[in-house]
């Protein structure tokens, strides 16, 4: 705040010198960080409208729909890039594993990560009516980038520089049942199965020029 700032916010609480705030003058910030939020407070909406949706009726015949809940937190301060790792760790285990393994997990993204999956549990069982949400495992889990704000650094010789405060969000869905065996489509790299397909690539080869 300059001088002229200065001056002006003196001049309108010392009218008919009477002071108008019980707060010093010092704490006034004028500062266009405080804006940043106004248009970011609602965050991403789409993923909680899945918990919306109404399925049809299943016939006696057909296959039963587990059942799935999800839920999201906005605006971590916390690095997207960062919060990708703890988000990759939680999927495909079940609700207490996940929760025990972010438990020993020493970075501050896995607190946040925690208290999402148990925020969902507790969802799944008084909103979604769940009989067992503690049998439910961590089907998707992932990350989206959340608001930036553009703050300031000062510098020697009168310099400055920018500086990012990143925020991001978390996503989770649990589902009901128990979690599969290979999460990933890649299959398991199993010795004998990798000696069966290295023997069929070798005999199927094609070597040119050749007899």
């Amino acid at each position: 705040m300059n001088t002229l700032q200065l001056g002006i916010f003196k001049s309108i609480l010392n009218l008919s010198n009477r002071r108008l705030l019980n707060i010093p003058i010092e704490k006034l910030h004028a500062t266009t960080a405080l804006q940043a939020w106004t248009s970011h407070e609602s965050g991403p909406k789409k993923w909680l409208k899945y918990n919306e949706i109404v399925y049809p009726p299943q016939g006696a015949e057909e296959e039963r729909r587990p059942a799935f809940v999800c839920h999201q937190r906005e605006n971590i301060k916390y690095s997207p890039k960062k919060m990708w790792y703890i988000a990759s760790l939680v999927r495909g285990m079940t609700v207490d594993k996940a929760i025990e393994q972010l438990k020993f997990v020493s970075k501050k993204g896995a607190k946040d990560v925690r208290e999402v999956i148990e925020e969902a549990v507790q969802l799944a069982a008084k909103e979604h009516n769940v009989e067992f949400p503690r049998e439910m495992w961590v089907a998707e889990s992932f990350v989206g980038k959340g608001v930036v704000i553009k703050g300031m650094r000062r510098h020697a010789r009168m310099r400055a520089g920018e500086i990012r405060y990143f925020h991001c969000h978390y996503f989770v869905r649990l589902e009901e049942g128990k979690p599969p065996k290979e999460y990933y489509q890649t299959p398991s790299k199993e010795p004998q199965k990798m000696l069966e397909n290295w023997l069929t690539n070798i005999r199927a080869r094609k070597i040119t020029n050749s007899l």
